[in-house]
């Protein structure tokens, strides 16, 4: 009986957990560049998607073509009850600030801003820890001691990965030079890859043999225009290593999927806070990629040293500076 009893809660808690998760009507507002950019955006795709094949939980989103869609997106989608509501990218704060006002009763979640509202959730990266782990991998795999860096929109949030990434390669090699280029000042950058391989190129010809993007889509042309040149690209945000390989020497991981896939969890089991998570290193927000498409190019040398300056961010020993702390950088 006791053990028959024992079942019985187990089943009726499983049930319950199983319930919770269902109640929860979740949605997900993508950022300019959409749901399949390979990047970023693909990467809260990948967190909702593996949320409802653990739960079964349907959830809705949307891809906005320009700015004007993000308020009515947000506002639409809490009018018809959904909750929680996560938005993609530093651009939705705006409008996320005006919706979440009206609707105190849904919960928001904001990823790569900081939007100060009591039923606001706040979920930014240590983006500049990651892109030193891959500046040290671009620098031990140049032949020619240059390398590049292409960014999306010109703006701090991408001058931070840009930094990060001098620091990683300056550490691995003083006398390495390192090219940047941004595409552009509006939102379009995020998703021109003509341009963004044609930047590529022209560090090419200056001599680059590694370029790591922070660009979004428009990293696809980049990543293109390296495996065409018979030169190495690095990726960002999600796993881009498959896209061509063998010529993405690795990608640096900004676990976004992680975000969303924790804000619908916490929504469903009654855990979700507002205020801000920041995630780095030490909390396996960011990250490098290793996978059977780019093992052939990381040596052990160059595992070794990327493993001890992980260990050593992580245990504050070597530090990063932020280039949003004080907009400079000291390389």
């Amino acid at each position: 009986m006791k053990k028959l009893l024992t079942t019985m809660v187990a089943a009726v808690a499983c049930y319950a957990g199983v319930a919770s998760a269902a109640e929860i009507k979740p949605a997900v507002v993508y950022d300019l560049g959409g749901r399949f950019d390979r990047s970023f955006n693909q990467g809260a795709y990948n967190g909702a998607e593996k949320y409802k094949a653990d739960t079964g939980t349907e959830y809705r989103d949307f891809e906005i073509q320009n700015d004007s869609q993000r308020e009515q997106a947000m506002r639409n989608f809490a009018r018809r009850g959904m909750n929680p509501i996560v938005a993609i990218g530093f651009s939705q704060a705006s409008a996320l600030e005006k919706v979440a006002t009206e609707f105190p009763d849904t919960k928001f979640t904001i990823v790569d801003m900081v939007v100060d509202l009591p039923n606001v959730q706040s979920v930014v990266f240590k983006e500049h820890e990651g892109s030193f782990l891959v500046g040290v991998l671009a620098a031990m795999a140049s032949e020619t001691g240059k390398v590049g860096f292409i960014g999306g929109m010109d703006i701090p949030l991408i001058r931070k990965f840009a930094c990060g990434y001098a620091q990683g390669v300056k550490h691995a090699n003083a006398d390495a030079e390192v090219f940047q280029n941004m595409t552009g000042t509006t939102g379009a950058a995020w998703n021109d890859p003509v341009k963004g391989g044609e930047l590529a190129k022209s560090q090419f010809d200056r001599g680059a043999d590694v370029v790591y993007h922070a660009a979004g889509g428009t990293g696809v042309g980049v990543l293109q225009a390296a495996a065409d040149a018979g030169k190495l690209g690095i990726g960002v945000d999600s796993n881009q290593n498959a896209l061509h390989p063998g010529s993405v020497l690795t990608s640096m991981l900004k676990r976004v999927d992680v975000a969303v896939y924790e804000a619908f969890e916490a929504a469903a089991n009654d855990t979700w806070e507002p205020g801000v998570t920041v995630l780095g290193l030490a909390e396996g927000g960011v990250d490098w990629a290793l996978d059977e498409n780019n093992e052939k190019l990381i040596t052990d040398d160059m595992k070794a040293a990327v493993a001890k300056a992980k260990e050593e961010i992580i245990s504050g020993s070597l530090e990063v500076h932020d280039y949003m702390s004080d907009s400079a950088c000291p390389m």
